[in-house]
């Protein structure tokens, strides 16, 4: 009988003293030995049953600390292989180290590495945003925003070998993205220099190949495209080749205008409106560019100023041959002779307003004729 009081401490203690209370009761009151195992027996039966309760819950508790610590070791390793950090978390020997220790260790490094997966997902999503924005920058669309918007990073590989993959990927495209826009700045600045030159609109005309390249505002960033690139590339050309046909075209009418002012002993107050485009005729293409010097305006000025001063050839020739046929008239009426008829006047006007100079000899021919009969 003495089991069931047989524990340690002051539990065992309690009970002995216990039962010895009890068995002096029993003398005092004359109970049975049989009445007697019978109470002892109940007393062994009712401390096994509370015995067995406290068993089956310690071992409740053991498999339950059992699977939070298989658990939580089983996230911490998926987290590791996801990020790829597998000297963030070392296992210790479980032999010597009470399950409770056990969940105390791993608890931390858990909440450590899921603080690393969501700074590391951060991280890929920008990334990921980053090179996405470029690339709808670099290509024909403008979708850059909603593709960034609805990115799903795979949560699968975390890894700071793919995140360096990536982060190779956004470094190569942001120097893709700068010497293209480096390139379309110069090219942008090429046509505003030819549109200057030739007083063309510089506004419409890049206007024509993206808006972004005149209306560039805070919403709205300057177009890098390969059909940007190749639509100024284009226009540089055409406006290279306008510019080398306004030169001809310019160097002509100033040849013809040199004649004209050395014929008619023009003054230089009517020949230094054009010094400007003199000089700037006399350079090389690449040295022109004087705003306007090559508009269609200065063109038009110039072929004015040329048809002004033929015109006036014209007549200050008519007034000449007019004065020469009246001395060759008077000359004739002396010598009563009829003058040449190739002199007469509306054959003379004929050949002035045509420009050809023939009337010139032939007027002179007939003098010399007349002369030489008299």
């Amino acid at each position: 009988m003495m089991g069931v009081g047989g524990g340690l401490g002051m539990e065992a203690t309690n009970c002995g003293a216990l039962l010895r209370e009890l068995q002096q009761i029993w003398a005092e009151v004359g109970e049975s030995e049989g009445e007697k195992n019978k109470v002892l027996s109940e007393i062994e039966r009712e401390c096994l049953e509370v015995y067995r309760r406290k068993v089956d819950d310690a071992n409740r508790t053991r498999v339950q600390l059992h699977q939070s610590v298989a658990t939580k070791e089983a996230e911490v390793a998926s987290l590791v292989a996801t990020l790829g950090e597998h000297k963030l978390y070392l296992k210790k020997d479980k032999s010597v180290v009470p399950l409770k220790e056990q969940l105390a260790a791993v608890v931390p490094v858990l909440e450590n590495l899921k603080g690393k997966k969501e700074e590391r997902l951060k991280q890929f999503s920008d990334i990921q945003s980053q090179i996405e924005k470029i690339r709808s920058e670099l290509s024909e669309y403008s979708d850059g925003d909603d593709k960034a918007n609805s990115l799903i990073v795979d949560e699968n590989d975390l890894s700071t070998r793919k995140l360096n993959n990536y982060q190779a990927q956004l470094h190569a495209l942001q120097k893709e993205k700068s010497d293209r826009l480096h390139k379309v700045l110069e090219y942008v600045n090429e046509v505003h220099c030819l549109c200057g030159v030739l007083g063309i609109d510089f506004g419409k005309t890049v206007n024509g190949i993206h808006p972004s390249l005149h209306q560039n505002g805070l919403e709205q960033s300057t177009n890098i495209s390969n059909s940007t690139l190749e639509g100024l590339a284009n226009t540089i050309s055409n406006l290279k080749a306008e510019q080398r046909s306004r030169i001809d075209k310019m160097r002509e009418t100033m040849e013809s205008l040199c004649k004209l002012w050395k014929l008619m002993d023009s003054p230089q107050e009517e020949r230094r409106q054009f010094n400007r485009v003199l000089s700037v005729l006399i350079s090389s293409e690449e040295e022109i560019l004087s705003p306007g010097v090559l508009s269609q305006e200065t063109i038009e000025k110039m072929g004015a100023e040329v048809e002004r001063l033929t015109k006036l050839k014209a007549r200050r020739l008519k007034e000449i041959f007019m004065k020469k046929r009246s001395e060759l008239e008077e000359i004739c009426r002396s010598a009563h002779i009829e003058p040449d008829a190739s002199t007469a006047p509306e054959q003379t006007n004929e050949m002035i307003d045509s420009g050809t100079m023939l009337c010139i000899l032939l007027l002179l021919s007939s003098l010399v004729t007349i002369v030489y009969k008299l």
